[in-house]
């Protein structure tokens, strides 16, 4: 489904963020919810050429994958009124210049008692694009990380950033992926400071 027919006729949406989104939205909303989505894992298997990498030194940023025993913890933002265009061509822009997203409507549970759920739109990098990654060790993507700087800052800023938000706001949550990449690439920064 094209995003453009999932937003006609919407004064007000939900938009899920589980990467930089849920500590940098950088636009207007109205609301946000801690909460998670069901069905996909988060994965730091996508490459970044812009933001946080370049052509020689990709960086690392993490997508959505398929997985039915799975769920993702992030933030979701209400939009409403004009914020839902200019968050859309915002996020247009900011999403996509790395190419490769698709845009789904899912299920977000937010985390407070008694909340129903709401239908939020995500962007997922898909497999399908040239500056897909695919799996590595926690090894290999930590060192990758640790030495990757783009356009937006330091791919190091990006990753610990996300396991900041997911200590303080998810404390509850385990989310062994991101923080067995955290301790990689912070062994990695240890060992270049040491060397200096």
């Amino acid at each position: 489904m094209k995003l453009q027919d999932i937003i006609s006729g919407k004064t007000s949406l939900w938009i899920f963020g589980y990467g930089s989104l849920v500590w940098k939205p950088d636009f207007k909303y109205k609301r946000s919810k801690v909460g998670f989505i069901q069905g996909y894992k988060r994965r730091f298997w996508h490459g970044d050429n812009f933001h946080r990498g370049n052509d020689e030194l990709p960086g690392r940023v993490v997508t959505l994958i398929e997985d039915d025993d799975a769920s993702t913890w992030g933030v979701a933002f209400e939009v409403s009124g004009s914020q839902v265009e200019e968050s859309l061509k915002y996020l247009n822009v900011r999403e996509t210049v790395c190419g490769g997203y698709a845009t789904k409507m899912v299920d977000f549970f937010p985390e407070e008692a008694g909340q129903p759920p709401v239908q939020a739109l995500v962007y997922i990098a898909t497999s399908d694009n040239p500056l897909y990654l695919g799996p590595a060790s926690p090894e290999e993507i930590g060192t990758q990380i640790a030495l990757c700087r783009g356009k937006t800052g330091h791919n190091l800023e990006y990753l610990l950033q996300l396991a900041e938000f997911m200590r303080s706001s998810c404390p509850h949550v385990e989310d062994h992926h991101l923080f067995s990449i955290e301790a990689a690439a912070l062994t990695v920064v240890s060992y270049l400071l040491a060397v200096q």
